[in-house]
């Protein structure tokens, strides 16, 4: 938990005055969020956030971070989270289930930055967590059956209430167990399919920020 709190406050040491920030769902951006919350309330900055999530953005909203959106402002810093980074510092995403607001977020951004812990660097993404994609409700089914030919697709079942996971926009996640050898070539892939609408394969350009033998490391991509 302290590599994560030093991590996620170390990024938010990276947004300057005036910037509009991609605010990104999870553990580790739940301590940028807060800490970016101080530094309005002490340091006396003006910065708007566009929440990747619900939890984003009542959690922006707790910290006091006034909340914007793409229609009104692009953004200038992305700061997320990720499942698993690859050393082309291409991303799995999406655990959380809001994958969808966050690569639109994320790819919209001039720059972004992802917080992780070492442990979450794989050399072949797929290793330990499955791709997810966000899906129309009414075209699950057909899509399981679609992406067999690429893995093991299971719809995801919610643990605190009976059937699927239900998305911050009223879609279905599929997991698919599957090992991606080409990022690139899969996230399009995916996307083709009717009736899905993002996947959780992320091949932007981007910096990673993470704790390596005591000490904060930064990965920019080549």
């Amino acid at each position: 938990m302290d590599d994560k709190k030093s991590v996620g406050e170390y990024a938010a040491s990276l947004v300057k005055d005036g910037d509009i920030v991609g605010l990104g769902t999870g553990s580790t951006t739940a301590f940028t969020i807060k800490e970016l919350g101080r530094r309005i309330k002490e340091e006396e900055i003006s910065i708007y956030g566009v929440p990747t999530s619900f939890q984003a953005k009542l959690l922006a909203i707790e910290s006091k971070i006034p909340i914007t959106t793409l229609d009104e402002h692009d953004i200038d810093i992305a700061i997320d989270g990720a499942d698993e980074v690859n050393p082309d510092l291409y991303l799995l995403k999406g655990r959380g289930g809001a994958l969808l607001q966050e690569k639109i977020i994320d790819y919209c951004a001039k720059r972004f930055i992802v917080v992780c812990e070492e442990k979450k660097l794989v050399q072949t993404l797929g290793k330990s967590f499955p791709a997810p994609v966000e899906v129309f409700p009414m075209a699950y089914r057909n899509v399981l059956d679609s992406l067999k030919a690429m893995g093991k697709p299971v719809l995801r079942i919610a643990e605190k209430k009976d059937g699927p996971v239900i998305t911050d926009n009223g879609n279905f996640i599929i997991d698919l167990y599957t090992t991606i050898n080409n990022p690139k070539s899969m996230e399009k892939d995916l996307n083709n399919i009717p009736g899905i609408f993002e996947n959780g394969i992320f091949t932007c350009k981007c910096e990673v920020i993470l704790m390596k033998n005591g000490k904060i490391e930064f990965i920019k991509s080549k």
